[in-house]
């Protein structure tokens, strides 16, 4: 009897302590997260006016011509997304609609100290389709922030603007006060486009030993199935004399004429094969990561009446890269010239930079302004927002 009793009680003391230990995890993990999913449907932009063009009788130019409509017309945009998040507002953020959609920016996502102390993220998953282009976003946003340190995992995709990165930091973090602090740590950064690195300019400025061209530019154009013949035209003047005017036709791999010179070429066509092949080229690179070391600062103040939220990174001008081909990296953007690499092997350190500003106040119950702003240089990316208004209540 005895030890069926003493089995009892280690089962209940065990049980008990299973359910605390689930308990903490669903604190510091579940607790006050929120799980959606969502998706809206609307018409696409289509052009103001119809746009058409006149197909004549190939053997008859002055039959009368028929007119067709060439107008593109984009099906309907549509956009549905699902996540998970559990992300602090700040005091000044309010909630613009009773529920999430995954189209919120929180704060929390660009300053360095999170609203909160404890664990935060954001998983989120989107498709999308914009004027007939269909591609995915996705965003997953991890950190835990204590008295003393940040640590933080990011990944972003965003199709239509074809950009991914990833990135991860961990920072001792010193609180001044009750309301600024400052951190400093390292990061760790993937990118997959090539910064500075410009292949179709290199080509072109590829020299032989004799200083001449080795690419002339026209030759961009045999590469992708183009050929030029040249021809002799008179040109009437109106004073009755004539002139000859030489120049190259160009034609494509099915033989169509697609300019009738060289300055037409290069106006219509060799854009977009310059386009082609970078593309091209950058896709032969394997993605780049690199570390940095970073620093930064948060300031945050709130009252009804008066609130600031000043923040900033900084990564510091030492990066070392760990994946990729060096060489083509934007470390090496510098690096490139006529004879190909030079002997800038060391490279062009850089530095990034991200600042923000929310600043409100409201100087009667009626009054009041708002200014909210942030920078961000990556590489060569800027990206900067900003807004200010003034709010008056009826």
């Amino acid at each position: 009897m005895k030890k069926h009793l003493l089995l009892s009680i280690m089962m209940l003391v065990s049980i008990q302590i299973q359910a605390q230990f689930f308990k903490s995890i669903y604190d510091e993990i579940f607790k006050y997260g929120t799980l959606y999913v969502a998706g809206d449907v609307e018409n696409s932009t289509q052009p103001l006016y119809p746009e058409y063009f006149v197909r004549t009788n190939p053997d008859n130019l002055y039959d009368v011509p028929k007119v067709i409509d060439q107008t593109v017309y984009h099906p309907y945009d549509y956009r549905y997304s699902f996540g998970i998040r559990r992300l602090a507002r700040f005091d000044y953020e309010i909630k613009s609609k009773n529920y999430y959609d995954g189209t919120e920016n929180n704060k929390a996502l660009s300053s360095p100290t999170a609203a909160v102390k404890g664990f935060e993220y954001l998983i989120h998953f989107e498709k999308e389709r914009e004027r007939g282009r269909e591609f995915t976003n996705s965003r997953l946003f991890l950190r835990h922030t204590g008295k003393y340190h940040i640590a933080k995992i990011e990944q972003r995709e965003e199709g239509n603007v074809d950009f991914e990165y990833t990135s991860g930091e961990i920072r001792l973090r010193l609180p001044i006060g009750k309301k600024f602090s400052i951190s400093a740590g390292g990061i760790y950064r993937t990118h997959v486009k090539a910064y500075g690195y410009n292949p179709i300019e290199i080509w072109l400025n590829e020299q032989d030993e004799d200083g001449n061209a080795k690419n002339p530019w026209w030759s961009l154009g045999y590469q992708y199935g183009y050929q030029d013949a040249p021809y002799t035209s008179t040109v009437y003047n109106p004073d009755g004399s004539t002139q000859e005017i030489f120049n190259y036709l160009w034609t494509n791999s099915r033989g169509d004429i697609v300019a009738y010179t060289d300055e037409d070429f290069r106006d219509t066509v060799f854009g977009g094969l310059m386009n082609k092949f970078n593309k091209e080229k950058w896709s032969e690179l394997d993605p780049f990561a690199e570390i940095a070391p970073i620093v930064g600062f948060d300031f945050y103040h709130y009252t009804p009446n008066f609130w600031m939220h000043l923040y900033g990174n900084w990564i510091l001008p030492h990066h070392e890269y760990v994946s990729g081909n060096v060489d083509f990296s934007y470390l090496h953007r510098e690096s490139w010239g006529k004879g190909g690499h030079n002997n800038l092997l060391g490279g062009k350190q850089w530095e990034d930079y991200q600042a923000g500003l929310m600043l409100g106040v409201k100087l009667s119950k009626r009054f009041g302004i708002f200014i909210e702003g942030e920078y961000v240089r990556f590489w060569d990316s800027e990206i900067y927002n900003s807004s200010v208004g003034i709010n008056f209540r009826l």
